[in-house]
């Protein structure tokens, strides 16, 4: 009997420490994991905007297809305002989004967040209604499937986006923030759409992808590129509640974790090779 005891309070001493340790590991890999996105996406961002931005500043838009061929056509000027309308918001809500992710940002500077809240809010609106225009003017280049994805992607930014605002007007701060993120999860998007890519790419040497897009790996891709953020976000958001086992908090660190080292080495290679140069190319070329 004096053993169950001791048994019973040993147990019931472990409990603490595992609830106590899984809520520290989710607390951490969130944080390493907001770094290093802040850091990706804020470069992706430049890229974009000194990407597509020069090349409309140059009049050379005919290098958009350089990256996914038929972005620009001259002949159908609705799709092309409208994937210009896309790539140049989505630039926008990349740099922002990861300004709005500091919670030194939100208490110390609420005004600041308000502001830059309402400019994020609307280039992600432009961001979607503008990718939904391109697609019904002149759809993809991978056809139906591609269509229906990326349709579903521009309708989920602009759902996302509309209850992120609704939330903060109503002062329902916790939902704000829990849209907010999804919001977020789903404009890096682009971002991880090209990294998905150059992994696949190079590991692969292209296994099921098609010049024209239409291969199974890009039926893959035309969903890939955002659900699973979405699944992440959601796996956090539950797994920081109070009452959330440690379990759950476990695999929501595991599924940060493995995340971040995704992003961290994708960042390195695609900084080196492609978007610094071309920052550094606007800059100073």
């Amino acid at each position: 009997m004096a053993s169950d005891l001791i048994d019973s309070m040993s147990s019931g001493a472990a409990r603490p420490n595992i609830r106590s340790m899984s809520t520290a590991l989710l607390h951490w890999t969130s944080i390493v994991l907001v770094v290093t996105v802040w850091i990706s996406t804020t470069l992706f961002g430049l890229y974009i905007l000194a990407f597509y931005a020069g090349a409309l500043a140059e009049g050379e838009m005919a290098r958009w297809n350089d990256v996914l061929p038929r972005l620009y056509n001259p002949d159908a000027p609705v799709a092309t305002a409208g994937i210009g309308l896309h790539f140049a918001a989505g630039g926008i809500i990349l740099v922002l989004g990861c300004i709005q992710l500091l919670g030194a940002v939100r208490t110390r500077y609420p005004a600041l967040h308000r502001w830059i809240g309402r400019v994020y809010i609307t280039a992600a609106l432009l961001a979607g209604v503008g990718g939904l225009a391109s697609i019904a003017a002149k759809g993809t280049i991978g056809g139906t499937v591609m269509n229906i994805g990326f349709s579903l992607y521009g309708i989920l930014m602009v759902l996302t986006a509309v209850q992120t605002f609704r939330h903060a007007r109503a002062r329902r701060m916790e939902a704000h923030r829990a849209w907010a993120l999804r919001l977020f999860a789903l404009a890096i998007g682009s971002w991880l759409y090209r990294m998905d890519y150059g992994f696949w790419l190079l590991l692969t040497d292209g296994l099921g992808h098609t010049r024209d897009f239409r291969g199974p790996f890009d039926m893959v891709m035309a969903f890939f590129f955002y659900l699973p953020n979405l699944l992440v976000v959601e796996a956090f958001l539950r797994g920081r509640r109070r009452k959330a086992s440690p379990a759950l908090k476990l695999v929501a660190a595991g599924l940060l974790a493995g995340a971040t080292g995704f992003l961290m080495l994708g960042t390195y290679f695609f900084t080196k090779i492609y978007w610094g140069p071309a920052i550094l190319d606007r800059l100073f070329g």
